[in-house]
């Protein structure tokens, strides 16, 4: 990576909340703050140590403007620290990262927040301008759910991004009971996590008050399916019907959740790390984008991986942990056929499929669950790596700096 080594000091997430969950009703910028103030804290910070803001959020409609300013300011940063939203789909919270490391990689700040939100339970229902705005003489209104429009519909190829995994799993030969078996193994992946409490370092608890005051504190993720069998997924039906003439293979049960959730990281200057006798989680060793046909955007983690190996100088076997966002086992499965990983290194406390997929939130999740998890292992490189609607791949590489 050019430029100055920078370094993550500090990680965490809020739990993530099923759709329609205990999180329905709370701010995206709300869960984004909760965990900023857990990070900051970690660090042994005070705002005015924070130079800057970037938070990902996918799904904005309805959640007022620079989702990323909201989260600075419940977290108690001054009104003097910038701060920047940045949408990248499912990459938002991973480029949010990034664009923080590359900020202090070129000397203009010693320390960031970067993060990622996201609260699909409050997407809202919309009317288009041209049947509202500018007047509606007669007849019915048309709703537009903002959750098609703005997400699982292709603005580039038109496609649901379900059908796009369709495709792939068509040109890569996956199997339905293939697809299968990758979401139960995710599933029980998850449900060991949880049963050995290896989220708890991870998870900054949300404190939620009803109407009348009552607190409810959320602290688990709400997303798994304890206890899911292999014949309870195989009755599921396929949710996309036939692709190009052949029976759809994905179900419900084999795609990432429908989620809300927050996570965010302290990105600084090693050399101020040291300086304030901080001892990083990980080094930013680097980091790739790359673009595919967005009819089969779940390829799109293959070129951004192999951008990365070229750049670093590394292959898939030199990482001792891979967080692969699991958008659909098949797409997932399609990856694996082009850049095999060892399924004890892949996904180890289960991915999206179990755990959900808060589309803004996700790509800061996976560095979050990866760098406590390569911590607790003693591992040496983790990576971080997703699709991207729209047809985007990105990947961004990690190295324990306390072994």
């Amino acid at each position: 990576m050019p430029g100055r080594s920078v370094v993550i000091v500090s990680a965490a997430r809020t739990a993530i909340g099923k759709y329609g969950g205990s999180f329905r009703t709370v701010h995206p910028a709300e869960r984004g703050a909760v965990a900023a103030r857990r990070v900051i804290d970690t660090a042994g910070l005070a705002g005015e140590d924070v130079e800057d803001v970037w938070i990902g959020h996918g799904r904005q409609a309805g959640s007022g403007p620079n989702t990323a300013r909201q989260v600075g300011k419940r977290a108690g940063l001054p009104h003097t620290t910038p701060a920047q939203t940045i949408n990248k789909a499912c990459a938002s919270g991973l480029q949010a990262i990034v664009s923080a490391a590359q900020e202090i990689a070129l000397g203009e700040i010693e320390c960031a927040l970067a993060g990622g939100v996201e609260s699909m339970s409050r997407m809202p229902y919309l009317i288009d301008a041209e049947d509202a705005r500018w007047g509606h003489r007669m007849g019915h209104f048309t709703l537009v759910d903002a959750m098609y429009r703005d997400g699982f519909t292709c603005s580039v190829c038109g496609m649901i991004m379900g059908e796009t995994a369709e495709l792939l799993a068509r040109q890569y030969g996956i199997t339905r009971d293939a697809s299968d078996r990758f979401a139960l193994e995710s599933q029980r992946k998850a449900e060991a996590a949880i049963a050995a409490g290896r989220f708890g370092d991870e998870i900054a608890p949300v404190t939620i008050a009803d109407a009348k005051g009552r607190e409810t504190v959320v602290g688990r993720d709400e997303h798994p399916r304890c206890g899911a069998t292999l014949e309870s997924l195989q009755k599921l039906p396929p949710v996309f019907g036939a692709v190009d003439g052949q029976p759809g293979i994905i179900t419900a049960g084999s795609s990432s959740g429908i989620t809300d959730g927050g996570a965010a990281v302290v990105v600084m200057s090693e050399e101020r790390a040291r300086a304030r006798g901080l001892a990083p989680l990980a080094r930013i060793t680097g980091w790739a984008s790359a673009g595919v046909d967005p009819r089969v955007m779940g390829i799109g983690p293959v070129p951004a991986m192999k951008k990365l190996f070229e750049r670093t100088g590394t292959t898939v076997d030199d990482y001792d942990l891979v967080e692969l966002n699991e958008a659909f086992a098949a797409q997932v499965l399609a990856v694996l056929k082009d850049v095999p990983i060892a399924p004890d290194r892949l996904n180890v406390n289960g991915g999206a499929i179990a755990l959900g997929h808060p589309i803004g939130a996700t790509g800061t999740r996976l560095v979050v669950t990866l760098l406590h998890e390569m911590k607790r292992r003693g591992a040496r490189r983790g990576l971080a790596t997703l699709c991207v609607s729209g047809g985007l791949g990105m990947a961004v590489a990690f190295e324990n700096l306390r072994i």
